[in-house]
């Protein structure tokens, strides 16, 4: 009787011992969990930065385009005014082809 007595009492004492560890694991997979979520928090805010940059780019690219467009018009125009001239010296070339 008095050893069931006594493993009563050791078990009661070490139960609450083993429920201590089990609230403290709790607690670190919590933190761990808000480690987590920030760690979400922050790769969200990048790529939203990421996003906005892209955007710029793109804008900027949009923009160089236009400038080239503006480019190749006035290319064009220039080469239109060039054409009658060569236009005329190949008249003359070919008239002194002809005299000769």
């Amino acid at each position: 009787m008095q050893r069931s007595g006594r493993t009563k009492h050791r078990q009661e004492q070490q139960q609450p011992q083993q429920q201590q560890p089990q609230q403290q694991q709790q607690q670190q997979q919590q933190q761990q969990q808000q480690q987590r979520q920030q760690q979400q928090q922050r790769q969200q805010q990048q790529q939203r930065q990421q996003q906005q940059q892209q955007r710029q780019q793109q804008q900027q690219q949009q923009q160089q385009q236009q400038q080239q467009q503006q480019q190749q018009q006035q290319q064009q125009q220039q080469q239109q005014r060039q054409q009658p001239r060569q236009q005329r010296r190949a008249k003359k070339e070919r008239d002194k082809v002809g005299r000769g």
